[in-house]
């Protein structure tokens, strides 16, 4: 039976209004609009700091009329009426044109909602034309209901500039009124267990609460609901993936395994040898591997990865490794290649299928994949296209994953005629709440040792903001290492001056906010390249441009001739931030440094020190002292840790969307839940949920949490959680 929660808006509020939260927020259903829960929560007798509110953004605030004044407009007909409102220090001023009627309503003294989009008027914040409701007590009731009515909090919700709070606040009230009883998705012994109150209450009590003890139990109940729905999905569809079949690969003794280690010039580390252990045992099984690998730049993942390849070669099985850029594939096959020796790698022909190969070289490299002569195939997105079929695929590699959607992972996993094996590798080390919420239906490992003999990298914060002269000993700096036979790297946040390419970026969750005033041009890899080819220090440098819109060809040239000491200094996009391997590069140069987030940073700098030569990272950056532009770029000079880094970075996004489109296929679906404070509640909900699923793995005995199962995924989700 089909639950009042999935009820369309407009068959209850109406086809307006419904419309209008459809466009605005994209609320379809009385569950949808019931889950848009409040953001705070105002009393009538409080006042918003005034002095606080972000230019250029639509806010919501309770303020007080402190003065109103009309007076005609010099150079056209009207009037403007200028109404100053005030949390009893800041003062904001709304302006009407032609709107004197308003006189009779924002009277002195009067208190209310305001909403609309800050903007600047002579130095002075203010609200044009914005939308208000005022607060109107009865005047006739006595002193305790006048007492509890400006005590009463008073919800408000995320808005739009065509969808006010108090809008939403009177449409959940509609929606409330008609809402029938509904089944708790968490069991009633565990709701008890932990005294939480019943599903219909918290929603009547989030929304409608009379004091604030009532909201706060509300939300303490709906945040629990929302990690355990989640973490039942989360294990379900792992038992889901676990119950497939897979072809068992195991290595062979005097095999390609056995041969590959005994001619590595190195000792594994501890770390290494544990995954390896981890992922061979996986691979060994007949259910599927679903395993992610977590390390640091330079901790050996591919390694790993590679030892995995050569056991799936054993059994006649192909590797199918899919890299983020073209960049990234050829270093990989180049590196595959070096690793396994001339014999191995004539045995195993890794091959590389990329969108730019040409067409005799692309139909060369799709029939070795088809025929399984190749046993490692190399690409990017093109080898989920139609044209690129295996022979026998046997465990896809998924780098960086946090650059992929999870259709495009699917897309290759169902390239094989049974569910292949699939190792997802990470070098953005990801917190424990963080891998619980959004890989909590993988097998998590982590390599967090460096090889012996890695030199530290130094890190420095270029605060131009302070120092506005240190820029041109910046230069000097990489100078004197190019004078040591070095080379370096430096990272612009663009190509040119016109938008930059997708796949070059930034990722930071609010590049360059923080900084006062308008956000300067950032720096591009077109001036950047002129300016240092013009001075003096680089006179005899070879320095040449790396980024996104060059082609196939010439990036991986320029590739090659940096590799192979024939340039200096490549000034690039973050297409150099994962994989490239140059062991003489000493240098990195991060230009506009807070336009990058942690992780991309702790990325860049990974690229440098790789040698037997230490390395530099400069992170230049204007932005103001004590700002969330500037404590990123900090945070990431201040340590090596990427694991540390990972839970900070968590921090300063204050929640951002953890989830990410590439994950979930949409918007983050996080409502009250908060990764980077909420790690005690998920794991105990995971916990909660493995019981449950234990004893009733169809919860054919739990309908409740069946249905807010189906209901939390929509078709996005869903297929997330079917592909990861």
């Amino acid at each position: 039976m089909e639950s009042a929660l999935d009820a369309k808006l407009g068959s209850v509020l109406g086809g307006r209004t419904a419309a209008a939260l459809q466009k605005g927020l994209g609320l379809a259903t009385v569950g949808d609009l019931l889950s848009h829960y409040p953001r705070r929560y105002a009393l009538r007798g409080e006042l918003t700091a005034l002095t606080m509110l972000p230019g250029g953004e639509n806010v919501t605030i309770v303020a007080e009329v402190v003065e109103v004044r009309e007076r005609s407009m010099q150079n056209r007909r009207g009037s403007l009426l200028e109404v100053r409102i005030s949390d009893g220090t800041g003062i904001l001023s709304l302006t009407f044109f032609n709107q004197a009627w308003r006189k009779a309503e924002l009277r002195p003294g009067v208190r209310g909602i305001f909403a609309g989009k800050v903007g600047d008027y002579r130095g002075t914040p203010q609200l044009a034309h914005p939308d208000y409701e005022l607060f109107e007590p009865d005047a006739e009731s006595d002193a305790e209901a006048q007492r509890a009515w400006a005590e009463q909090p008073v919800p408000i919700y995320p808005a739009t500039a065509s969808v006010t709070s108090w809008q939403l606040q009177k449409a959940v009230g509609v929606v409330l009124d008609t809402l029938p009883p509904l089944a708790d998705p968490v069991p009633d012994a565990i709701r008890q267990e932990r005294t939480l109150m019943a599903y219909r209450r918290a929603l009547e009590l989030i929304h409608r609460p009379k004091k604030d003890i009532e909201w706060r139990a509300a939300r303490k109940a709906l945040r629990f609901q929302e990690a355990f729905v989640l973490q039942a999905g989360l294990l379900q569809q792992r038992d889901v993936l676990r119950a497939q079949a897979a072809t068992p690969r195991v290595p062979q003794a005097g095999g390609l395994l056995e041969l590959f280690d005994a001619r590595l010039p190195f000792v594994l580390t501890d770390d290494q040898r544990t995954v390896g252990e981890e992922v061979a045992r996986d691979i060994a099984s007949d259910a599927p591997m679903n395993r992610l690998v977590q390390g640091e730049v330079g901790s050996g993942k591919t390694l790993v990865a590679l030892r995995a390849m050569l056991a799936v070669a054993e059994s006649g099985g192909q590797s199918a490794l899919l890299a983020p850029t073209e960049v990234l594939a050829a270093q990989h096959l180049r590196s595959i290649v070096a690793t396994l020796g001339p014999e191995l790698a004539a045995r195993l022909r890794p091959t590389l299928i990329t969108g730019q190969l040409g067409m005799a070289e692309r139909r060369r490299a799709t029939l070795a994949a088809v025929s399984g002569q190749a046993h490692i195939v190399v690409g990017t997105h093109a080898l989920m296209g139609d044209s690129v079929e295996f022979f026998d695929l046997g465990l896809v590699v998924v780098d960086e994953q946090h650059r992929f959607g999870v259709q495009q992972r699917e897309a290759l996993r169902r390239k094989g005629a049974v569910p292949p094996h699939v190792l997802v590798l990470t070098a953005t080390p990801i917190p424990r709440t963080v891998a619980m919420t959004v890989f909590g239906d993988l097998d998590v490992s982590t390599i967090a040792q460096l090889p012996a003999g890695r030199i530290p990298i130094e890190s420095f914060v270029v605060p131009l903001a302070d120092r506005p002269g240190w820029m041109g000993r910046v230069w000097e700096r990489m100078s004197e290492e190019l004078a040591q036979g070095r080379q370096a790297f430096v990272v612009c946040p663009a190509i040119d001056a016109s938008a930059p390419d997708p796949a070059d970026a930034p990722d930071a969750p609010d590049a360059a906010a923080g900084t006062h005033g308008p956000p300067a041009k950032p720096a591009t890899v077109v001036e950047v390249l002129e300016e240092l080819r013009a001075n003096p220090l680089f006179t005899s440098a070879r320095i040449e441009p790396l980024h996104g819109r060059m082609s196939s060809e010439e990036k991986d040239a320029t590739m090659r001739a940096f590799g192979a000491g024939e340039i200096d200094v490549i000034v690039a996009t973050t297409v150099i931030e994962v994989g490239v391997d140059v062991p003489n590069a000493s240098t990195m140069v991060v230009l506009d440094a807070d336009r990058f987030g942690v992780s991309q940073l702790h990325q860049l700098r990974g690229r440098v020190g790789r040698g037997g030569v230490p390395g530099l990272c400069l992170m230049v950056t204007s932005a103001e002292p004590e700002t969330l532009a500037r404590e990123r770029v900090e945070a990431v000079a201040s340590t090596l840790d990427g694991f540390e880094l990972a839970q900070k970075d968590l921090e300063l996004r204050q929640e951002g969307d953890v989830l990410g489109s590439t994950q979930s296929g949409g918007r983050s679906s996080l409502r009250l839940l908060r990764v980077a404070k909420d790690g005690a509640l998920i794991g105990e909900a995971r916990e909660l949920a493995q019981r449950v699923l234990a004893d009733d793995p169809g919860l054919a005995g739990h309908p409740a949490l069946r249905d807010a199962l189906e209901r939390r995924l929509d078709d996005a989700a869903r297929d997330f959680m079917a592909q990861a």
